[in-house]
């Protein structure tokens, strides 16, 4: 097999271990949404009460930070940031940096940094005062923040073929895709050609990386729509309204699979164009990230210092 058809089918291909791991992602999301959900929902009549109301609650016992729900609650959350901070201590750990895969290791961490403010939220029966109050906010900066961090992460190209490939291989691979795409226009009956509109390499070169940033967030955004589009076109307004208005898959194969293709060499695409904007960004990224997770961390500490020293009440 020559190289560049090892480089295609190395973009092309997903392995079983990768299926695992989407399925296993899934359902940490579906059990983290329905744990958050179960508790919000149980708990609406009361934490829609006023501080003055609340003591007249028969929940009150139960779900203020000091009762058996919020207690639990909040050693809940407090286990999770443990967990959560695992991520960055295993690229110093040998044994744990061993341990799984750094992309699989970081979906979870998102998924538990996203879960964890929620549930301390509902531990602090949405009282956000005080030095609770004030980690609490440190800790949604760093929530948001990780998703931005994730996004970036997720543009870097790293491992395609069992090692990082050179910017020169990633673009003859993503040429490769672009002339699969461009012999399927007759069998399919659209043109695949429009998912690979990029800004030149000049016009990115020439932009800030707030620009750049911007830019890659509205290409990744329209895309779904562009292959609305082509679905519409290739399969008409009946099939197209069957799929959910081009959203889902239709029945037509060999479309499915040309845009399957496309896809991913348009995402390949934009990965190399933006490449050096999305490494400046994602060491940026990592000067803020980094210290809010520390101070929140400190503030936590102090905490549950500041209530065990003083007694729950």
């Amino acid at each position: 097999m020559s190289q560049s058809a090892t480089i295609q089918a190395a973009v092309l291909t997903r392995d079983t271990p990768q299926r695992k791991h989407q399925r296993r992602l899934i359902a940490g999301w579906i059990l983290s949404t329905a744990f958050v959900a179960f508790f919000s929902i149980y708990g609406f009549s009361y934490y829609t009460l006023s501080p003055i109301e609340r003591p007249f609650s028969p929940k009150h016992a139960l779900l203020r930070p000091s009762g058996p729900i919020g207690v639990n609650l909040g050693v809940f959350g407090v286990l999770m940031f443990f967990v959560i901070f695992l991520y960055p201590l295993r690229k110093r750990w040998g044994w744990l940096g061993k341990q799984g895969n750094s992309r699989h290791w970081l979906d979870f961490h998102v998924i538990l940094g996203t879960a964890a403010p929620l549930v301390i939220a509902l531990h602090s029966s949405f009282k956000f005062g005080g030095i609770a109050g004030m980690a609490f906010w440190i800790m949604t900066a760093v929530t948001l923040s990780g998703f931005i961090g994730r996004y970036l992460y997720s543009q870097i190209p790293r491992s395609l073929n069992a090692a990082e490939l050179s910017i020169k291989e990633i673009q003859e691979a993503e040429v490769k895709l672009r002339w699969a795409a461009e012999d399927k226009h007759d069998e399919i009956g659209t043109d695949l050609i429009e998912l690979f509109a990029l800004p030149s390499a000049a016009e990115v070169a020439k932009s800030s990386i707030v620009t750049a940033l911007g830019w890659m967030m509205w290409l990744d955004f329209k895309r779904p729509f562009q292959v609305s589009l082509l679905r519409l076109r290739a399969g008409g307004f009946i099939k197209w309204f069957d799929s959910l208005f081009g959203l889902l898959q239709t029945r037509n194969h060999d479309l499915e699979h040309a845009i399957t293709n496309a896809r991913r060499q348009a995402a390949l695409s934009k990965r190399v164009l933006f490449l050096s904007q999305t490494k400046t960004v994602f060491n940026l990224w990592h000067v803020v990230h980094r210290p809010f997770s520390y101070s929140f961390a400190l503030l936590a500490i102090l905490h549950i210092v500041v209530v065990l020293g003083m007694g729950y009440r």
